[in-house]
C-alpha cells in the first residue's frame, strides 16, 4: 500500500470517526434538551428547582469522581494497546477512590439545603460509581478507534434513560423515578460498554501498576484542578440561588440556564471541538505565530457575529421563547434569561480565546482567569440575591464572564485598531438592528424577529462587516465541512484550498 493510499484510508477512517462521535453528540444534546423542557414543565417550577440543585451538585462531583483522565487514557493506550490492561485497573483504582471523594462531598455540601435536595443529592450520586466504570470502558473502546460502536451505545443509553425516565414520570413517579430510570440505564450502558472491550480481549491486570497509577495522578491532577474550577464557576449561581432564596427560584433559573447552555453547546463549544486540531496545528506553524492570530481573530469576529443577533433577540422577546417551551409557572425566568444571553454572548467569545491558550499549552494561565471569576461571580452573587433575587445570579453570572472576556483579550493583546473600524460598523448596525426590533416588535412578536434579523443579516452582507479575508476563511471553512464539495458546486470562489 502506497504512502498516498495510507493516507487517505487514515482520513476516512478518521472522517468516519468524527462523523460518529458528532451524529451522536447531536442526537444526544438535542434528545436532552428537549428532555429538560418536558421535566421542567412536569415537575413545575419549585421541584425544578431542587432537580436543578442535586445536577448542579452531582455535575461539579463528576469532575473529581472522573479525575480527568480520559484525555490521558485514549492517549496512552492507542500508542500502547498491550499496556491497556494496565490502565484499566489503574484507572479502576483511581476513580474508585475519587468517586467515593466525590459522593461523600456532595453529599456534605448538600448539608446545607433541605432534606429534599439532601435525599435526592444521595440517591443521584450513586450514578458517580457506575458511570465513572462505564466511561473508562467507553474511553478504551476510543483508543481503539470503536467509534461507531461507542457512539450506538450512547445514543441507545440517552434512549433508553429518556424513554424509562417519562414512563416514570407518567406513572407518577416523580423526581425519584426520574433519578431511578438514570440509575437502571447507567448500569445497562456500563454493562453494554464492559461487554464490548471484554471482546477486543481487553482484561485489567492485577495487581494495579503503581507506575501507571502514579503517571496518571500526576499528568491528571491539573486537568481536574481546572475542570473543577470550571464547573464550580458555570454551576456556582444555582447552588448560591437554593442556598439563599427558594426552590422555585432556583427552578426559574434553570429553566433559563437549559436554554443558555443549548445555545452555547450547540454554536460554540460543537464548532470549536471540531477546528480544535486545525488550531493547534496553525499554533506550531513556523509563521511566528501569524497563521495562528489570524485563525483566532476570525474565529472570535465570526462568533461575535452570531451572538449579537442572538442576543438581541432574547433581549427583546424572551417571554415568547420561554413560555411556549416551559408554560405560564416559568415566565419569571423571561426576565433571567434577558440578562443570561449577555452571559451566553460573552461566553461564547470567551471561549474561543480559553481555546486558543488551550491550543498553546497555556491552560495554567486560564485557571488563574476563571479563578478570578469564580471570586467575582461568588462576591456579585452574594450581594445580588438577597437584594433584587433570582435576577442578581443571571446579572453576577453576566458581569464576571465579561470580566473574564477582558482579562483573555488583554493576555491575547487584541490589536483593537484593525478591529475598530468593523466594531464601529457592527456596533451601527446592531443598534439599527434593535430599533427595528423594537418598532416591528410592537406590531407582532415574529416581525420584530423577522424583520429586524432580516435587516441584520443584510447589513453584514452588504454593510462591509466581513472584510475580503473573512470570506476566504468562511470558504475555505465551508470547503472542509462535510458536504463541503457540494457547497462549491453553488458557492464558488477565487480562494484556493489547500486544507
Amino acid at each position: 500500500m502506497t504512502t498516498q493510499q495510507l493516507s487517505a484510508a487514515n482520513a476516512r477512517r478518521a472522517a468516519r470517526n468524527a462523523g460518529a462521535i458528532a451524529l451522536a453528540r447531536v442526537i444526544s444534546s438535542a434528545a436532552q434538551f428537549g428532555w429538560q423542557i418536558i421535566l421542567g414543565r412536569a415537575l413545575g417550577d419549585a421541584i425544578y428547582g431542587v432537580y436543578g440543585t442535586v445536577n448542579a451538585l452531582f455535575a461539579v462531583g463528576v469532575t473529581i469522581a472522573s479525575f480527568s483522565i480520559s484525555l490521558i487514557v485514549i492517549r496512552e493506550v492507542a500508542r500502547q494497546p498491550e499496556r491497556a490492561g494496565r490502565y484499566w485497573s489503574a484507572a479502576l483504582f483511581i476513580q474508585t477512590v475519587a468517586s467515593l471523594i466525590a459522593y461523600l462531598g456532595i453529599n456534605a455540601a448538600a448539608l446545607g439545603y433541605d432534606e429534599g435536595i439532601r435525599a435526592y443529592a444521595a440517591i443521584a450520586g450513586l450514578s458517580l460509581f457506575i458511570d465513572t466504570f462505564g466511561t473508562h470502558c467507553y474511553d478504551q473502546l476510543l483508543a481503539q478507534e470503536r467509534m461507531v460502536t461507542t457512539s450506538l451505545v450512547e445514543i441507545g443509553h440517552i434512549a433508553a434513560r429518556l424513554t424509562l425516565a417519562g414512563a416514570a414520570l407518567a406513572l407518577g413517579g416523580g423526581l425519584l423515578g426520574v433519578y431511578a430510570a438514570t440509575l437502571i440505564t447507567g448500569v445497562g450502558r456500563t454493562a453494554a460498554l464492559w461487554h464490548l472491550l471484554r471482546r477486543t480481549g481487553v482484561h485489567p491486570q492485577f495487581p494495579a501498576d503503581r507506575g501507571v497509577i502514579a503517571a496518571l495522578l500526576r499528568d491528571a491532577f491539573p486537568l481536574t484542578i481546572y475542570a473543577f474550577i470550571g464547573m464550580t464557576y458555570t454551576q456556582i449561581d444555582r447552588l448560591l440561588t437554593s442556598s439563599l432564596l427558594t426552590d422555585a427560584d432556583t427552578g426559574q433559573l434553570t429553566a433559563a440556564m437549559v436554554i443558555v447552555m443549548g445555545a452555547v453547546e450547540i454554536l460554540s463549544t460543537t464548532v470549536l471541538v471540531a477546528l480544535y486540531p486545525m488550531l493547534s496545528r496553525s499554533a506550531q506553524g513556523d509563521d511566528d505565530g501569524a497563521g495562528f492570530r489570524f485563525m483566532v481573530d476570525k474565529l472570535a469576529f465570526f462568533t461575535l457575529l452570531i451572538v449579537v443577533p442572538m442576543w438581541l433577540i432574547f433581549a427583546f422577546f424572551a417571554p415568547t421563547v420561554i413560555v411556549p417551551l416551559f408554560g405560564e409557572k416559568f415566565l419569571a425566568a423571561a426576565e433571567v434569561l434577558r440578562l443570561l444571553m449577555g452571559f451566553a454572548a460573552a461566553t461564547m467569545v470567551s471561549n474561543v480565546f480559553a481555546q486558543a491558550m488551550f491550543a498553546q499549552n497555556r491552560q495554567r494561565r486560564l485557571v488563574v482567569f476563571r479563578l478570578v471569576g469564580l471570586a467575582l461571580k461568588l462576591i456579585l452573587s452574594l450581594a445580588l440575591l438577597p437584594r433584587v433575587g433570582v435576577v442578581g445570579a443571571a446579572a453576577a453570572a453576566a458581569l464576571s464572564e465579561i470580566a473574564v472576556l477582558a482579562l483573555l483579550t488583554r493576555d491575547y493583546r487584541v490589536d483593537w485598531r484593525r478591529w475598530s473600524s468593523r466594531l464601529l460598523r457592527l456596533g451601527t448596525l446592531t443598534a439599527v438592528s434593535a430599533a427595528a426590533m423594537a418598532i416591528f416588535g410592537g406590531l407582532h412578536v415574529y416581525a420584530g424577529i423577522l424583520l429586524g434579523g432580516a435587516i441584520y443579516a443584510a447589513g453584514v452582507l452588504a454593510g462591509r462587516v466581513l472584510a475580503a479575508d473573512d470570506w476566504d476563511l468562511l470558504y475555505r471553512l465551508a470547503a472542509a465541512m462535510p458536504g463541503g464539495a457540494r457547497i462549491r458546486r453553488y458557492w464558488r470562489r477565487d480562494t484556493p484550498i489547500r486544507w
